[in-house]
């Protein structure tokens, strides 16, 4: 993954050979990944994959059966502050539905120990002014999860845990919660955010661990997952295409051609320049010539398919 200069106030989330079992079922299993500091980590699974399990596991709310997870160094029961290190939002639940936005943050306030003048530049950053002494029983789920990363602010925290935090934003809402998270990975802080909005991570993100059953299948920075794009081509002369893309190359070297129906062709090992003057070359009709980058949302499905789990 990405790396940055570790200090005491960027901490790194490592976590160790990590399992967590219920009776008879093993919700996370020997989990290993690093998240850096200075990067958005996107934490990525199908539905019951542990992801949440984890985070939990990461923040003292649940107890593994074996192996380690540290911020810094230290699990989160020992860190010295909790909430001036990690700030967590899981969910958009835990408001008191009669408090005003700021009656609850003061109350998060005075238990963490910070003073009220932190609340005024909070409801600035996150939106919340105009709202801050409505009640939080007339909020949609946009201004809920705006509140609580608000709260999990509150100590300026150095690390940052999301478990879905654009659910219920708009397009605009969600476009000001990249510039936030950017604004914060790039100050040094440590961000991890799971979802399945594919898209919008996919816009986000700088590295993925992608996990499966409990299991780690993929961990790394995005762009080395996604690999390098392919080349769509269409073609009413696409057999013959076919037949000079993989010559040009012969050997182990040679490019892959896919077929993929209507005169059309996925090309993988050659960039769309090199297609189209192989083509004019060959005197080849050429409809549609794209250059095509794998999503998140592709590599995903390739990675956490029945099919992948059985390969």
């Amino acid at each position: 993954m990405a790396s940055t200069t570790i200090g005491d106030d960027s901490p790194r989330i490592e976590i160790a050979h990590l399992t967590k079992r219920y009776g008879t079922v093993t919700a996370v299993r020997d989990l290993t990944f690093t998240v850096e500091p200075g990067v958005i980590t996107g934490f990525l699974g199908p539905n019951g994959a542990g992801k949440t399990t984890t985070m939990r596991m990461l923040t003292g709310l649940v107890t593994p059966t074996s192996g380690t997870a540290t911020i810094g160094g230290r699990p989160y029961g020992q860190l010295r502050q909790p909430s001036r290190t990690v700030g967590a939002v899981f969910g958009t639940g835990g408001f008191h539905p009669g408090h005003t936005a700021r009656d609850h943050l003061r109350v998060y306030a005075a238990m963490g120990g910070y003073p009220d003048s932190r609340i005024t530049g909070l409801l600035d950053l996150l939106g919340l002014t105009d709202a801050a002494d409505r009640r939080t029983r007339e909020f949609s789920t946009g201004m809920r999860q705006r509140l609580n990363l608000a709260t999990a602010l509150l100590g300026d925290p150095r690390v940052l845990l999301l478990d879905e935090p654009s659910n219920g934003l708009d397009p605009e809402g969600m476009l000001w919660l990249r510039g936030l998270l950017r604004r914060l990975a790039d100050d040094g802080r440590t961000v991890l955010i799971s979802s399945h909005v594919l898209s919008e991570i996919q816009q986000l993100v700088d590295d993925v661990v992608v996990i499966r059953r409990g299991e780690l299948v993929a961990a790394g920075p995005w762009s080395r997952l996604a690999g390098p794009p392919a080349v769509r081509v269409c073609s009413p002369d696409a057999d013959r295409l076919t037949t000079v893309l993989r010559e040009s190359r012969p050997g182990d070297g040679a490019p892959r051609v896919e077929a993929v129906g209507g005169g059309r062709l996925r090309v993988h090992g050659l960039d769309a320049p090199t297609v189209g003057d192989l083509a004019t070359e060959h005197r080849l009709r050429v409809h549609e010539l794209i250059t095509e980058s794998t999503s998140l949302e592709q590599l995903f499905l390739d990675l956490t398919s029945e099919k992948a789990a059985l390969s």
